[in-house]
């Protein structure tokens, strides 16, 4: 199973910057070993459960929510029984159809 969730959290009562905030979630995000990818609208995360997707987001509250008086996440999940690496894989299909396209 590969369970693809992209998720952006953040404090909503820390100003108009909240990096050193979103720095901490991933900073747990890296050094739980999981697959991940940083964008500028949210953080892609890669697991082979759901459960284990939900526990990252679990944690990333966590650490917000202990600053904090307010969070907002916004939270898309794709789950497919076969797969792994669709972090990268997905990306790599699109971009190979659009090659094809301009030629």
């Amino acid at each position: 199973m590969s369970v693809l969730l992209e998720f952006a959290i953040f404090p909503t009562d820390k100003g108009i910057s909240v990096s050193n905030d979103v720095s901490k979630v991933l900073k747990m995000i890296k050094e739980s070993g999981i697959s991940y990818k940083l964008t500028a609208m949210g953080t892609i995360i890669e697991t082979s459960t759901l459960p284990e997707a939900l526990d990252i987001v679990n944690k990333s509250y966590e650490i917000l929510e202990k600053n904090s008086d307010r969070v907002y996440s916004t939270i898309t999940i794709d789950i497919k029984k076969e797969g792994d690496d669709r972090i990268e894989k997905k990306v790599q299909s699109i971009e190979s159809k659009i090659g094809s396209v301009n030629k």
